[in-house]
């Protein structure tokens, strides 16, 4: 059987193989898509989308500016997403409420918070009594940091939404297709994957932890995180809630999103007891009435995290026809907008 021929070849179909493929689609590449799985079965679905670098990547540095950088990107994002799919995704700038359990951590929040407004961002200490005006539902803190900016974006929503997207754009997705070998001959690519095969100029890996299965020079490797959802009745949350232990993002539908664990096991894909339980004792202490909420689903995936905590977003220096969009660990949701525009530059 022939190769089917195109433009790229983008390998992986979580949130950033997704954006990458409706990036390039939109400026007239002919995009082809695949993955072993359906399109965010990876860590995707198991990722709480939220939106905080300021949290996430403190301090100063190139991932702290990248994500800063991305952030800026979403509402014309999410906007342009939703508009190009014909698709409603769930997005909320509501702010980030991250609470102090004792002096020491009320210390660190009070400077997190001075080095935050020193960039030009809205970033407010609360004490107690207005911490518990805020957000009822939480428990006794000794005070805790706001960032209104932060926010949070339905993962599995925005996937889909990037997905059609780039369908509507002339790109093709094919599920059920684990590359098996790539070869090269001049500035073309071939991808093998079972019983076909698919040529084009530029090869993308975006697989996140298995990127390092398909280009070793990536140094991907896999870190598992747990994710719960459960059904909440208590006080209204109103904002994405944040402890030293665990984090919590309230769903419009009413149900919340606590995560998540950090597990160096390999390629272990499993939910366990205790992921679970350390996830629950977590939020206990976050949400005292948590234990009256609903248990919906845990969830799992594999977060590919790289020896610098750097994503990889360049082209291959031993084949200039691959470039390489992974390594994003825990911020492949935040970063992708920027990951999709990177790319598709270095592409054209």
């Amino acid at each position: 059987m022939p190769a089917r021929e195109c433009d790229a070849i983008v390998v992986g179909a979580g949130v950033i193989g997704c954006a990458v493929a409706r990036e390039l689609s939109r400026r007239g590449l002919r995009v082809i898509v695949l993955d072993a799985r359906t399109a965010g079965a990876g860590a995707t679905q198991a990722s709480a989308g939220v939106l905080a670098p300021y949290i996430e990547s403190p301090g100063e540095g190139p991932l702290q500016a990248l994500t800063v950088e991305s952030l800026a990107m979403y509402d014309e994002f999410v906007e342009g997403v939703a508009r190009d799919a014909g698709a409603a995704i769930e997005y909320s700038r509501c702010g980030t409420l991250e609470v102090a359990a004792d002096a020491a951590s009320a210390a660190r929040l009070t400077s997190l918070g001075e080095w935050t407004r020193s960039k030009g961002i809205e970033a407010r200490w609360v004490d107690t009594a207005e911490a518990s005006r805020l957000e009822p539902a939480v428990g006794h803190t000794e005070g805790a940091l706001l960032v209104p900016t932060h926010g949070y974006v339905r993962a599995s929503q925005l996937t889909a939404a990037l997905l059609e997207a780039a369908r509507r754009a002339g790109a093709s997705f094919e599920p059920g297709r684990r590359v098996d070998r790539i070869d090269f001959e001049g500035q073309e690519v071939t991808v093998s994957a079972g019983s076909a095969s698919y040529r084009g100029g530029t090869l993308v890996i975006a697989a996140g932890s298995w990127s390092g299965m398909l280009a070793s020079a990536t140094a991907v490797k896999p870190v598992r995180g747990q994710l719960l959802q459960l059904r909440w009745n208590g006080p209204p949350i109103t904002r994405v809630l944040w402890s030293e232990r665990c984090y919590v993002v309230p769903w419009a539908d009413g149900t919340l999103l606590v995560g998540a664990t950090v597990e160096d096991v390999g390629f272990d894909e499993r939910v366990t007891v205790s992921g679970v339980h350390d996830l629950l004792t977590a939020a206990t202490a976050l949400l005292p009435r948590i234990g009256d909420a609903a248990f919906v689903e845990a969830r799992v995936g594999l977060r590919p995290a790289t020896p610098s905590g750097l994503p990889i977003i360049a082209r291959s220096t031993e084949h200039p026809s691959v470039v390489y969009a992974t390594g994003h660990y825990r911020n492949g949701i935040l970063l992708a907008p920027l990951t999709a525009q990177r790319v598709a530059d270095l592409i054209r």
